[in-house]
């Protein structure tokens, strides 16, 4: 058991506002994560612009926000730091339009390393690259701000060309309002790395699996596909929200002593060893750089198996099931409510 943390974690005394007090920060994209940024720095009294190419939806929204709003290639002419937070497929586009706008000294920021760490884009030497990354969908990071408080994040520097880069990414990061929860400083090798393999093996693709496999069980059985749904997906956010609370522990005090003898019993029966081999194939697709290849090719040519397993998903009873019996519970309008339309 490990007794200390490997890594320090940062809070809002460890951080100095002051270092982006005469510097100008250009957000680039005003999506989940970029309306966050810029709305907090803007409040925590940062001297904002938003990156937006012409004809971009989003333009109206952050005018009316109260932003400044430019093309990227003028705000990053403007900036001394210019944090990247458009997806991650656009990136080196964008990154290709704004290079000549960076000049030593500047700061190159992101909120996730894919491009970095896979050489997508590779930074003039002069310039800072650092990553402030909040661990929530931007709407949370915006959300939880206005209410005084904030969400963890992660802090990283790929290229220290000032010698202040570090001191940047915490002032940013307290801008945002993660240091109010803590910071962790991580690298853009692990960060990349885990954060896709935890997409990939438990988050997005695992459990989303499970969830589909342990429906159609049910289904295939011969019970209702209404009450796999409730089985199998719909109380999986219950059973996430005592983990997110208070761990394992928390989760397996608050089920019954039956579900709990069960799932310890039966869980690894379904979660096997050959369960961790394919994990393991999957870390390492992440870590020889196999699936970032995968992905590149597949935007390069019009995403032909993406649409198709999207189309699959789409198409899965489960969604119909569970959309069908959203619309008749009360909680169904309410869930629409509190997630903006740009999230």
């Amino acid at each position: 058991m490990t007794d200390e943390f490997t890594t320090e974690i940062y809070y809002d005394d460890d951080a100095d506002e002051s270092v982006l007090a005469d510097r100008t920060v250009a957000v680039l994209g005003y999506g989940s994560q970029g309306h966050a940024h810029a709305q907090n720095l803007a409040d925590s009294g940062v001297d904002v612009i938003v990156g937006l190419r012409k004809g971009s939806s989003s333009r109206k929204e952050a005018e009316a926000d109260g932003l400044e709003v430019a093309t990227p290639v003028e705000a990053a002419s403007r900036a001394d730091t210019v944090s990247v937070l458009v997806p991650d497929t656009v990136q080196p586009a964008v990154y290709e339009a704004i290079e000549d706008e960076l000049e030593a000294g500047d700061t190159l920021q992101f909120a996730h390393g894919f491009n970095i760490h896979y050489g997508q884009i590779e930074p003039d030497p002069e310039v800072n690259v650092t990553m402030v990354a909040p661990k929530s969908p931007g709407h949370l990071v915006r959300r939880t701000y206005k209410r005084g408080e904030g969400v963890p994040g992660l802090i990283a520097v790929y290229q220290d060309a000032t010698g202040d880069a570090k001191e940047q990414a915490l002032a940013y990061a307290k801008g945002v309002g993660c240091t109010r929860a803590g910071v962790i400083e991580t690298s853009f090798q692990e960060e990349t790395e885990t954060d896709l393999f935890g997409e990939q093996a438990v988050l997005c693709g695992g459990v989303t699996e499970l969830m589909k496999q342990g429906y159609e069980t049910l289904v295939d059985a011969g019970y209702s596909p209404e009450m796999a749904y409730f089985e199998c997906m719909n109380e999986m956010k219950l059973i996430v929200d005592l983990i997110y609370e208070g761990g394992l522990m928390e989760m397996w005090n608050s089920v019954s002593d039956t579900a709990e003898y069960g799932g310890l019993t039966r869980g690894k029966e379904v979660v096997d060893d050959d369960a961790r081999e394919n994990m393991e194939e999957v870390l390492r697709q992440v870590q020889d750089g196999e699936f970032a290849r995968e992905w590149i090719t597949e935007n390069q040519t019009n995403r032909p198996s993406y649409k198709q397993l999207r189309q699959a998903e789409e198409d899965h009873d489960i969604e119909d099931v569970g959309g069908r019996l959203r619309e008749l519970f009360a909680w169904g309008e309410q869930q629409k409510e509190e997630v903006p339309a740009d999230d």
